[in-house]
């Protein structure tokens, strides 16, 4: 095959016993890639109603079929799948640096883990050589001190190593999986998962290339993209990065501020891409075959955070910074490097915090001596030792707010911020109906990454204080799109280079060699958002799991642009009937038989 390597690989902790399966052209152009993959795998081989935390739960990693090529901002990404502790429901994370290459290179598309361990292992993949390593000693230590011991003890800097630190290990519901130092497959809880395995790294090296089937028209194509990506469309990341968004959000009143009692942070600028920028950033690196470079590496050269050296994205400064109402950025560059040590959630982590906060100035918990008001950045860091330990308060916390508020009651589920049990990423919904839809829909929670419906909202493309019909299209048709960009994979800060389908199309077809039109790509990406709810229906959601927190639903923004401003019931309730129809689904928001015979979808059953 071309673009793929047709190769999947089972791993049977339980046993130590290792299979191959292979996949045809038909499969392939079925399902496309990481995400039509890793779902249609989660459907087939995962019983329906096992706990998330058990060995019955089924691990997937998954890369596309431009994984390990020239394509800009694509060849190093890989997707993470599994049901989630978070939410039982779908779990599925990404993430990018240089692990997936990699793992293509090594010859496999997927690797299919089950089972669990009798003892801390790391897998090992060398090629066609594949091998259950003893992680004794690495169990307790650091994702960072792990990565490093590892490739010290294979003799190769150049071993990728995807692993989990103290938090997964722990079982945190969110924990996630780390590469290449800053890069994390964060969210849905999957390092827990890996955690419960006993599985404590993925170590892969790879040297088989990736064949593509019309090399001239492949790299004539490319070449066109390359510029492209170096060009308009991906400015913003490649000047300030994501963290530009904080002073865009903040003018439009969309910035959740305070665990989202409020929209507008008072110290935005100091935590701004801008103020990023000039005083912290040191370099500006790029992940593999990626002409953008918009990896914005910070580093803290005085104070008591000195010496500390991360990533910086905006959705971490929201978590971390506003959320927290953290006006020091050199603090918050400190918790996203504890997240990237420990294996947190650097998202959940934030709104755990900023969550617990409230609860502290409300008197409905003892924060363990520490002073945890909003604001206080040395009372966010020891928070944080604690969540990732699971000692004292942070046992409870390292659960995510939704499992919190139900232990701590007294009222705090009202602050919880989480769709499905998943943290809230930085958009403020009440003054974005269109990405309340989103929102409310995602199918792995309160997620911008499923749909980009903030888009339209933020643009000024629909007047975004409203709810009406003809939003459910909108939501739909970027979904759809976001699953096929989640399957090649391609990067979607590159989404602005693309006559989207056509030119998609064009690209699987040169890569490939397998024929596909426009029409048929967009049928694959409402094929892959379909059977993604497949999944969470066999898993008990409804439409009452298509909701929004309760603070979104009921405490309007009380201050500035967005002055008022809040989601009714009645609001979400039309556009959900919007979005239902428009999909084909019924009122309750299951597929219809219709609908799933149209998408080639009859053999799965709710």
């Amino acid at each position: 095959m071309f673009g793929y390597a047709g190769n999947i690989l089972h791993v049977d902790l339980s046993n130590e016993k290792f299979s191959k399966e292979t996949f045809t052209e038909d499969f392939a152009k079925k399902y496309i890639g990481a995400t039509g993959f890793g779902i249609k795998i989660l459907l087939e081989h995962q019983k329906p109603g096992i706990d998330p935390l058990g060995p019955e739960n089924v691990l997937i990693f998954s890369v596309g079929p431009v994984t390990g090529t020239l394509v800009p901002a694509s060849g190093s990404k890989y997707g993470v799948f599994g049901k989630s502790p978070a939410t039982g429901f779908i779990g599925e994370a990404y993430s990018t640096g240089f692990f997936g290459q990699e793992l293509r290179r090594t010859g496999w598309d997927m690797i299919v883990i089950k089972g669990k361990a009798a003892k801390p292992v790391y897998l090992w993949i060398d090629d066609g050589s594949i091998q259950l390593m003893d992680a004794k000693h690495l169990w307790g230590k650091d994702i960072w001190e792990t990565e490093e011991t590892i490739k010290d003890e294979i003799g190769d800097f150049y071993v990728r190593v995807a692993a989990i630190g103290p938090a997964g290990e722990k079982l945190s519901r969110i924990a996630g999986i780390v590469n290449d130092r800053y890069r994390a497959a964060g969210r849905t809880g999957l390092g827990a998962v890996m955690g419960s395995k006993n599985l404590k790294a993925v170590a892969v090296r790879g040297s088989q290339g990736v064949k593509v089937a019309n090399p001239e028209g492949f790299m004539e194509f490319f070449k066109e993209l390359f510029e492209r990506a170096r060009g308009p469309a991906t400015s913003k990341y490649r000047e300030l990065g994501t963290p530009v968004n904080v002073l865009v959000l903040n003018e439009l009143g969309a910035l959740p501020t305070r665990n989202w009692q409020k929209a507008t942070f008072e110290g935005a600028e100091k935590i701004s891409g801008e103020y990023l920028n000039q005083k912290y950033v040191e370099k500006i690196v790029a992940c593999g075959a990626c002409p953008c470079r918009c990896e914005h590496i910070a580093i803290v050269d005085e104070g008591p955070y000195k010496g500390t050296a991360v990533r910086v994205e905006y959705q971490p400064t929201y978590a971390l910074g506003s959320c927290c109402a953290v006006d020091r950025l050199d603090a918050v560059i400190k918790c996203i490097e504890l997240c990237n040590r420990y294996g947190l959630d650097a998202i959940s982590t934030g709104v755990v915090v900023s969550f617990a906060m409230e609860c502290y100035e409300k008197g409905i918990i003892n924060a363990d001596g520490l002073d945890l008001k909003f604001g206080n950045h040395e009372a966010m860091v020891s928070l944080i030792e604690k969540i990732a330990f699971r000692e004292g308060i942070g046992d409870i916390l390292a659960e995510g707010v939704k499992i919190a508020a139900e232990k701590i009651g007294n009222g705090s589920e009202n602050w919880a911020m989480h769709i499905k049990g998943l943290e809230m990423s930085g958009y403020d919904v009440r003054s974005l109906k269109t990405a309340a839809l989103g929102y409310a829909v995602s199918r792995r929670g309160a997620c911008h990454q499923r749909h980009g419906a903030y888009g339209p909202d933020v643009k000024g493309t629909v007047d975004r204080f409203k709810a009406e019909k003809g939003r459910g299209k909108i939501v739909m048709d970027m979904e759809d799109l976001y699953c096929i960009f989640d399957s090649f994979i391609l990067c979607k800060f590159t989404r602005g280079i693309y006559d989207i389908y056509p030119e998609l199309a064009k690209l699987y077809q040169l890569t490939t060699g397998i024929d596909m039109t426009a029409e048929e790509l967009r049928l694959a990406g409402e094929r892959i958002t379909n059977m993604a709810r497949l999944y969470n229906i066999r898993e008990g959601l409804t439409r009452k799991d298509d909701h929004l927190p309760i603070r979104v639903m009921k405490d309007p923004i009380p201050e500035g642009v967005a002055e008022g401003q809040v989601v009714t019931q009645e609001g979400l309730d039309l556009m959900l009937d919007d979005y239902y129809e428009t999909r084909g689904w019924t009122n309750e928001g299951v597929p219809t038989s219709e609908t799933l015979k149209r998408l080639d979808l009859e053999d799965l059953h709710i």
